[in-house]
């Protein structure tokens, strides 16, 4: 026996399995996007100069900080600096800001044709009600706006030169925008992105990209 519309919404079923698993498959192949904004007047010569990273009265004694100028230390090797030990003094300052401040925007999301409506009967439309076996006649689903949580990680490292009256000289931002709570587990990409092609050109702003580890 065959039931109306039944072999209709088993290959719409169909259709939105095959959907998911690659949307599943896709995420396990998933990278990191940055976007980078510079300024720089670096001086040269400054292979093997030293620096030390300089914690403000709010960071000292901070082990979120600590932990980030770890990550920091790690990316900073295409400068050409070393870090200053002991009581060396360095011939740069650095200092880090970051953060992650969430704000709430608007997206579209198309309703799901499996609840909320069903397939048959009467559903409401922006003008009205009307029947239909695909979520009201004569058009598709209606999108919808729904209002998310985004978070606008973002990284800063800024350079002074003591032999120029503590100048700066290099300045970079990264940003990166996620859906989680997830500052640490970016921040390795924003230290990396900050020093990617160091110095680049003053007033530069760059996107960048970076795999995940499966």
């Amino acid at each position: 026996m065959r039931f109306p519309g039944f072999s209709h919404r088993a290959g719409v079923i169909c259709r939105m399995a095959a959907l998911l698993v690659l949307s599943v498959l896709a995420g396990c192949a998933s990278s990191l996007s940055a976007q980078v904004t510079r300024y720089q007047q670096w001086p040269g010569d400054t292979v093997g100069a030293m620096y030390r990273i300089d914690a403000s009265d709010a960071q000292k004694g901070n082990l979120q900080f600590s932990a980030y100028s770890d990550m920091v230390r790690a990316a900073i090797g295409a400068t050409g600096m070393v870090e200053a030990r002991g009581s060396a003094p360095p011939r740069f300052d650095i200092s880090l800001e970051y953060g992650n401040p969430v704000s709430q925007v608007w997206v579209q999301r198309n309703p799901d044709p499996f609840y909320g409506g069903g397939y048959y009967g009467f559903n409401r439309r922006p003008f009205g009600w009307g029947y239909s076996p695909w979520y009201g006649w004569p058009y598709g689903p209606v999108p919808e706006q729904v209002q998310i949580d985004v978070f606008k990680n973002y990284l800063t490292v800024v350079i002074r030169d003591r032999t120029q009256d503590h100048r700066e000289v290099y300045r970079a931002t990264a940003r990166n925008t996620s859906r989680g709570d997830n500052l640490t587990a970016v921040m390795p990409y924003l230290a990396r992105a900050v020093f990617d092609h160091f110095p680049g050109r003053n007033g530069q702003v760059v996107d960048v990209k970076y795999d995940l580890p499966r």
